[in-house]
């Protein structure tokens, strides 16, 4: 392999170090509420994914998938399904996010 090649690789999807959350576990469901936070022992969420869809945790909803990719990877991820738009109260039910 040239010098050029193996600067030009790219890195796998899962060879990246896990998020330190990684420790707790993987969540029997993404949650959608504070009391499903609480449930899990978890003060905060890593990552917020707000979508306007229904949420449904299977791989034909697209919010999960992309859920449970960022969970295997170590983060704590909420999901806000449906939010009414014209509340910031909604937007808000699961607190402030570590990262985004």
């Amino acid at each position: 392999m040239s010098a050029s090649s193996s600067k030009n690789a790219r890195t796998a999807l899962f060879d990246y170090s896990k998020y330190w959350a990684e420790c707790m576990g993987v969540a029997g469901i993404l949650p959608t509420t504070r009391a499903e936070m609480d449930a899990l022992g978890w003060d905060s969420c890593d990552v917020i994914i707000v979508t306007g869809d229904a949420y449904v945790d299977h791989p034909s909803f697209g919010m999960a998938v992309i859920g449970r990719l960022l969970e295997a990877q170590g983060f704590r991820v909420g999901i806000i399904a449906q939010p009414d738009w014209q509340s910031k109260q909604a937007f808000m039910q699961l607190g402030k996010p570590n990262l985004f």
